[in-house]
This record gives structure tokens, C-alpha cells and sequence, in this order.
């Protein structure tokens, strides 16, 4: 159930409607808004008396929420949720990019790349200090010293950098070094780590399994909001098929889809879905023509040298004609 408040509620009266809630076994959740605040009623068994909470002083309306996923449905919040990130806002259709290399190699690597980034127009650096591969033998990231090598590039460059967070053991050490925590594919499913990441108070991109469904998906970012974290940005980065052309296959009908479901903010990787580098600018010009909140691509200031990822990022030159094509497209829709 969402007990929506009127534009001038005072913080008392929000807390009010809270401990009332929770007075009854009840989980209350705030979530503000553009101009007023709701509160999500969860973890009740049966219904709820939305004539009690209608008593409360400041409380506009009562509504009752069909979707499983209630904390992350627009039954819930009608207006886009805005995330914002140094100088990027994930949602208010600015289409701010994250580029960078798929992990971090070398401090010279990174800051080469990130510079290169910066002046194409990227609003963060992205880059693995923890690599979960499908092959145990293939390279799995520097690890503290990656953390640290993201630190110096934000602190020469004033970009925000995301990373993946593979686990709940370093989830503290990756949360101390990041701006962004990324929950990869193979993890959207792994619950333990989403509560944990529902804990913290850094955004998180969740990124689509690949092989979930959009309701999957939207029930996962809600393990993370459930835990009080409304910090939530989704990233469709292509599903498992049949096909053999590509790496996955993007899955743009479902920005649409999940815009029209959740207000969270839906990005997109092009780079994980082709796999080849020639497709990603075509991928990521589609991206933005279907309405995605942001981008995020890969960008290696030498791919044929990389460790992670190679054949799939993008040259510094060709990172720049990505960002003139998407502003062009951008600027028509």
C-alpha cells in the first residue's frame, strides 16, 4: 500500500505515519518525490485499513499496489526518480555516459583512458577493480590496487568511477573507494548481495541477468529498495539467445517496457551485448533513440593490449565519434 502525503507535510507528520506503521508489524519505506513524499507499506500479510492511515495528519490519499515489485512500480512513484552523480542526473533525460575499460590494468592505463573519456564528454569512469570471468584462468583484476588506481583517476581527473562489487565479503572495501557500486549479470540473482547493497548509501546499477525477465529483474532492484537503498539504476546489457553475430542480443523493446513499469532509471551497455566492436556505435545510437536514461561504454585507450574485453572497446577516437552521433540523436528526440 503508498500513503501519499500532501505538498506541505512536515517531517513530523511523515515520521508519524511511519511508527504507525511499524507499531503494527508493518515495514514503512519513504520515498520522496518531485514535490511531495509517499510512504510504501510493506510486509503485510493480509490488507491493509486504509482507513486508519487516512487520519493521519497531511495525508492526501490511500492507494493500494497490485505489483510484487511495489517499491520500484510507478503504482508506487508516478514521476521519474532522479539519481545524481557529481555533475550526471540518471533520469531528467540528459543522457549522461559512463566509459571506461572493462577492468582496471595500470594507473597509467586508467588515467590515459578516463582523460580521453572526459574530453569526448563522459560524465563517469567505469572500470573493474574485481573481474568475475567465465574462465578462472582469464584475468581477474587487480583487486585493493585497482580500488586505489579508480581513486587517483577521480582525484586527477574529478570524475565519479563505478565498479563491480562481486561479493558481501568486500562489499566495505569497495564501497569505500567507489562512487557507484555495479551488481553484474551473474550476480542480479544473488540476494544476499542485494540486501547488502540495500544497505549502502552509494547508487547502484543493476545490471539484467541474462537470461531474466523484466519482472525478474524489477523484483531484484526491489531486494535493494526493500532495504532502504532507493539509490537504483538499471542497466539492460543484452540477454542469452540463439544467436551467434553477437556476444547477447540488446534488448531495447525493454527500455520501453521497464520505463513504462518502474520509475527507476533505465541505461543501457552496448558494449556487453555486441561483443564486437564495430556494432557498439550502431547499439548505442539505437539506445538512444528508444528513450534510455544513460549510456555505458567501453572505451580502452589501446584495446588490442587489453586484458578484459578487448575486441569489444572502443578507441579514444572512436569513443568521440560515438558521443557527436548520440548528442545528434539526442538532441532530435
Amino acid at each position: 500500500m503508498l500513503v501519499v502525503m500532501k505538498k506541505d507535510a512536515t517531517e513530523t507528520n511523515v515520521q508519524a505515519i511511519v511508527d504507525a506503521a511499524e507499531k503494527r508489524g508493518y515495514v514503512a519505506r519513504p520515498i520522496p518525490g518531485g514535490d511531495r513524499v509517499s510512504i510504501g507499506i510493506l510486509h503485510n500479510k493480509g490488507s491493509v485499513d486504509a482507513g486508519y492511515f487516512l487520519e493521519f495528519e497531511d495525508v492526501k490519499e490511500v492507494i493500494p499496489v497490485t505489483k510484487s515489485y511495489k517499491l520500484v512500480s510507478r503504482e508506487k512513484k508516478k514521476e521519474n526518480s532522479l539519481i545524481k552523480v557529481g555533475d550526471a542526473v540518471f533520469g531528467d533525460g540528459s543522457l549522461p555516459v559512463i566509459a571506461g575499460p572493462c577492468a582496471i590494468e595500470t594507473l597509467d592505463q586508467a588515467i590515459a583512458t578516463a582523460k580521453h573519456v572526459k574530453k569526448a564528454g563522459a560524465k563517469l569512469f567505469r572500470g573493474g577493480a574485481f573481474k568475475p570471468r567465465t574462465s578462472p584462468y582469464s584475468f581477474q583484476g587487480l583487486g585493493e590496487e585497482g580500488l586505489k588506481i579508480l581513486a587517483k583517476v577521480r582525484e586527477e581527473t574529478l570524475l565519479p568511477v563505478v565498479t563491480e562489487i562481486m561479493d558481501c565479503e568486500n562489499f566495505p572495501l569497495v564501497e569505500e573507494y567507489a562512487d557507484v557500486l555495479q551488481i553484474g549479470t551473474r550476480n542480479m540473482q544473488n540476494y544476499s548481495l542485494l540486501k547488502r547493497a540495500g544497505k549502502s548509501k552509494k547508487p547502484v546499477v543493476l545490471k539484467r541477468g541474462m537470461s531474466a525477465t523484466l519482472a525478474e529483474w524489477l523484483m531484484a532492484a526491489e531486494y535493494i529498495m526493500e532495504e532502504g537503498n532507493p539509490n537504483v539504476i538499471l542497466c539492460e546489457r543484452g540477454i542469452r539467445t540463439f544467436v551467434k553475430h553477437s556476444r547477447n542480443t540488446l534488448d531495447l523493446s525493454v527500455v520501453l517496457a521497464a520505463k513504462k513499469e518502474t520509475h527507476l532509471p533505465v541505461i543501457v551497455d552496448p558494449s556487453h551485448a555486441a561483443g564486437v566492436r564495430a556494432h557498439v556505435i550502431p547499439l548505442a545510437c539505437a539506445a538512444t533513440a528508444m528513450g534510455a536514461d544513460a549510456l555505458m561504454i567501453e572505451v580502452h585507450h589501446n584495446p588490442k593490449e587489453a586484458l578484459s574485453d578487448g575486441p569489444q572497446s572502443l578507441y579514444p577516437d572512436q569513443f568521440k565519434e560515438c558521443m557527436e552521433k548520440i548528442k545528434t540523436i539526442h538532441s532530435i528526440i
